[in-house]
C-alpha cells in the first residue's frame, strides 16, 4: 500500500491565487461586523479572553500533539492535525454560534481577535509541535519552512483585510453593512468551490485515501469541541458562553492550513486530504451541535 506521505494534490496556481483572495475576501468580510467596541469589550472581560487563548491557541495544539503521540498517525497525516490546530477559529463559527443560542457577540469578538493573534501564534504553533514530534520535524527539515514567510502569509490573509474591513466600518458603518451581507455569502460560497474543483482533479487520490484520515479527522474535531466546552465549564462561564467557547475551538480555520498546505508543502497527501475533510466535516458536526443546542431547553444561566 503506497502511503499519503508519498502522495501529492495537484493544486493549479491560478486556483492558487483565487483561493488566497476568497480567503482575503472571507476575512474582510468577517471584519466588516467588527467594530473596536468589541474589542473594548473584550479587553473589560479579561477573563473570558484568556479562556478563549487557553482553549484555542494552548490546550487545542498541546492536546493534538498528545493525540497524534497516541495514535501515531502517518507523518503527513500529523503535520495535518498540527496544521489545523494551529489555525484560528473559522468565521462559520459566528453563525453556528447563533444558531445554537450562543453568545453571537463574544463569537464575533472572539474570531477576530483570535485573527490577530494567529499570526503570531499559527506560525509558533505549528513549528513548535512539528519539530517536536520525530516524524513530522523530518518533513519540515526536507521542506526547509522559512516561519518568516509563513508568518508573511497568515499576515497577508488574515490581517489586511480584517484592519481594513475594521477600518471602512469605522469610516462608513451603512456602507459596510451592506458590504458584509453581499461579500460573507459570497466568499464563502467562492472558497468552497475552488476547493471542490481542486479536489475534483484529484478524485482518485482522495477516494483511495480519505478511509486514512475519516476516524482521525472526526475524533480530532470532537476532542477539540470538547476541549472548548469542558474549558468554558471548568471557568464557570455560563452554559451560553460554553455553547461559544465550544464551537469557536472546535471550528478551525481549515482553509488557512489548506492554503499554507498548498503554498509550502505542494498539496503533501496527508496533509491536504486530512485539512479537506477536516473542512467539510466541521461544519457538519458545528451545525448537528448547533441544530441540538438550539432544540434543548435550560435553565442553565449561571
Amino acid at each position: 500500500m503506497q502511503q499519503l506521505d508519498n502522495i501529492q494534490i495537484n493544486f493549479d496556481t491560478n486556483a492558487l491565487w483565487v483561493l488566497n483572495v476568497a480567503l482575503a475576501l472571507v476575512m474582510f468580510g468577517v471584519a466588516l461586523g467588527v467594530s473596536i467596541t468589541d474589542f473594548k469589550n473584550l479587553i473589560k472581560q479579561p477573563k473570558l479572553v484568556l479562556i478563549g487563548i487557553l482553549s484555542q491557541f494552548v490546550l487545542l495544539p498541546f492536546i493534538t500533539f498528545l493525540f497524534i503521540l497516541l495514535i501515531k498517525p502517518q507523518p503527513t497525516i500529523a503535520l495535518g492535525m498540527i496544521m489545523v490546530a494551529a489555525c484560528p477559529g473559522g468565521n462559520v463559527s459566528n453563525f453556528m454560534t447563533s444558531l445554537a443560542k450562543g453568545n453571537t457577540a463574544l463569537s464575533v469578538s472572539l474570531t477576530a481577535f483570535a485573527t490577530f493573534l494567529a499570526m503570531i501564534m499559527t506560525p509558533f504553533n505549528f513549528q513548535l509541535y512539528g519539530n517536536l514530534y520525530q516524524p513530522t520535524a523530518e518533513i519540515l527539515k526536507s521542506i526547509q519552512l522559512e516561519p518568516f514567510e509563513l508568518v508573511k502569509l497568515v499576515l497577508l490573509i488574515l490581517g489586511i483585510p480584517l484592519i481594513l474591513g475594521m477600518l471602512l466600518r469605522f469610516k462608513n458603518i451603512t456602507l459596510a453593512n451592506k458590504l458584509s451581507k453581499v461579500l460573507k455569502p459570497l466568499s464563502i460560497v467562492v472558497f468552497i468551490a475552488i476547493v471542490i474543483i481542486a479536489f475534483s482533479k484529484n478524485l482518485e487520490v482522495f477516494n483511495n485515501y480519505i478511509h486514512h484520515v475519516l476516524l482521525i479527522g472526526i475524533s480530532h474535531n470532537i476532542l477539540a469541541i470538547i476541549i472548548g466546552f469542558l474549558v468554558a465549564k471548568a471557568f464557570k462561564l455560563s452554559f451560553k458562553n460554553q455553547k461559544t467557547l465550544a464551537i469557536e475551538t472546535g471550528i478551525q480555520n481549515s482553509g488557512l492550513g489548506l492554503l499554507l498546505i498548498f503554498t509550502f508543502f505542494d498539496g503533501i497527501g496527508g496533509m491536504a486530504i486530512l485539512a479537506a475533510f477536516w473542512g467539510v466535516w466541521h461544519i457538519i458536526s458545528g451545525l448537528l451541535l448547533a441544530w441540538y443546542w438550539s432544540n434543548k431547553k435550560t435553565s442553565l444561566s449561571y
